[in-house]
């Protein structure tokens, strides 16, 4: 999945907000929180191969970071994200699953107030 791809995907869900901070991370956020980010990591901002990050279940931490090219991701690890090390590291409906399903979990932690003004 290229960044253009998984931008059109990120922006499709509900609620979504794009930023872009951490030296041009593409963070994807749902009230407030991230779900999802990607990025050109590497020497200087732009270079480099993209690497997508997201939340994970406990389960599907546990499962992809089993896998050849990816990896807790830096930094969030601890709260179980992963990160996809090459643009192949899963097939593309498959990383689809994965995002949609850290917006559900990033969501179902929002307040109950805040999941009905975003219409969650």
């Amino acid at each position: 999945m290229n960044l253009d791809q998984f931008n059109a995907y990120c922006g499709s869900l509900p609620a979504t907000e794009k930023v872009v901070q951490w030296g041009g991370a593409h963070v994807w956020k749902v009230g407030g929180k991230i779900f999802a980010l990607a990025s050109r990591w590497g020497k200087s901002p732009g270079e480099g191969k993209i690497k997508i990050g997201f939340k994970a279940s406990d389960m599907a931490f546990m499962m992809l970071t089993e896998l050849p090219d990816i990896e807790a991701s830096p930094y969030l690890g601890r709260y179980k994200w992963v990160q996809l090390q090459s643009e192949t590291a899963l097939p593309d409906e498959d990383i689809k699953a994965y995002v949609e399903a850290a917006h559900g979990l990033v969501a179902a932690k929002l307040t109950k107030a805040a999941r009905r003004e975003l219409g969650l």
